[in-house]
């Protein structure tokens, strides 16, 4: 019988996420740590909006752009907290969640062997979307001393004459890390001179710690006409199963990525697109107060990090740690396996992110501080054993 597979999909390795939640779920008393995912219900005002549009029989398919209302209210959203001016017109349109708009972006950007340079330890998805569209993704390897952040250095030792997009995955997703103006300053020129393109995912933009607050890339002089900007709600706003996103850029970028749109999806879920416009009209002080819940478990977390004397560089953005268990002289997905086997704690290896991931953790601090303070203490347990043996 021919082989029924493509081999692009054949070659691509499954996430190195889910395999040790498959295990957790058999698990009754397994902590996890693992999951990107709030744990906040979705604000109740934003919820009776989506039910509403359901009473009121609004079932039907949207334009595939998605709601004018919804276009309109996430360009207003980020004009009052970002600095950046969309035309609702032929600048945005709504995707089924950020990860649509990743994959579409490069589908519509690539030729084969253009050459992608995905900063890693990063999101699992940038790999795997870019091979698929026939890119040759490059990843740059960011190093825990500059805190996980590009340098200007690392991207000019990366570029070559195949160059066309680099990916921006900050807030970092799962170190945490976050680029500052200084930072992107630093390599805006860069950029323009090499005339390449960004995808910058901006997905926990609203989750960022820091004093100066959250900066995009798309804002700076020169790089609005050359960047896809890609957010969404299912982090700052707690719908991840709303699957309600947005790609922001050029009209000629987008109308082509709307083309795939119509196509492969048709329109984002219309119930959902009802309850986003509630959510970014009026939802700022649900955000305010979830990301200071946040703020005060990642506190707890590098508290809990220096008591035990596990290296951990303080992230400022989105709601990740990534602490080194190099000491302990295993792999990372070594460490894991054991610490859910022993203790019942599920993490993910870094590697999951990336090769460079290797000798660290992704351990979300998206749970309850109750459900903090039980993980942490068994992962105490945990390399206290580990140190004495």
């Amino acid at each position: 019988m021919r082989n029924p597979l493509g081999q692009k999909v054949t070659d691509i390795k499954p996430s190195g996420i889910r395999k040790f939640f498959d295990v957790v779920s058999e698990m009754p008393d397994a902590i996890s740590l693992g999951v990107g995912e709030p744990d906040f219900d979705t604000p109740w005002f934003v919820r009776d909006e989506g039910i509403y549009s359901l009473e009121k029989g609004r079932t039907f398919y949207t334009s595939n752009s998605g709601l004018k209302e919804l276009k309109i209210a996430a360009c207003d959203f980020l004009k009052r907290k970002y600095g950046l001016y969309y035309d609702y017109s032929n600048e945005i349109f709504i995707t089924v969640g950020g990860s649509e708009a990743i994959d579409l972006a490069f589908r519509a950007m690539l030729d084969p062997g253009d050459e992608v340079l995905i900063p890693q330890p990063s999101y699992v998805s940038y790999l795997p979307c870019a091979y698929l569209a026939g890119g040759v993704p490059v990843p740059i390897e960011l190093k825990v001393e500059n805190e996980f952040r590009l340098t200007r250095e690392e991207l000019l030792a990366a570029i070559t004459p195949k160059t066309k997009i680099l990916v921006l995955p900050f807030p970092n997703n799962p170190t945490g890390a976050v680029m500052e103006q200084k930072d992107l300053d630093a390599i805006a020129d860069v950029i323009i001179d090499n005339d390449l393109f960004v995808v910058t995912d901006e997905i926990y933009s609203e989750l960022t710690y820091s004093e100066n607050g959250h900066v995009s890339i798309a804002a700076m002089p020169g790089m609005k006409e050359r960047t896809i900007y890609i957010n969404g709600l299912s982090k700052s706003h707690a719908m991840t199963g709303w699957r309600i996103g947005y790609a922001c850029g050029p009209k000629v970028i987008i109308e082509q990525m709307l083309k795939i749109h119509q196509f492969a999806i048709m329109c984002a879920p219309t119930t959902s697109q009802y309850a986003g416009v509630a959510a970014l009209n009026d939802g700022d002080s649900d955000v305010e107060m979830m990301r200071e819940e946040y703020n005060g478990r990642r506190r707890y977390l590098m508290h809990r990090f220096e008591e035990m004397g596990l290296p951990c560089f303080e992230p400022y953005g989105a709601f990740y740690a990534f602490p080194c268990i190099k000491e302990f002289g295993m792999t990372s997905e070594e460490f894991a396996v054991r610490l859910l086997e022993e203790e019942e704690v599920a993490v993910v290896p870094g590697t999951a992110f990336g090769d460079c991931g290797e000798g660290f953790l992704r351990i979300s601090y998206a749970y309850s501080l109750e459900s903090l303070k039980e993980a942490f203490d068994r992962i105490e347990r945990f390399i206290t054993r580990l140190r004495n043996a």
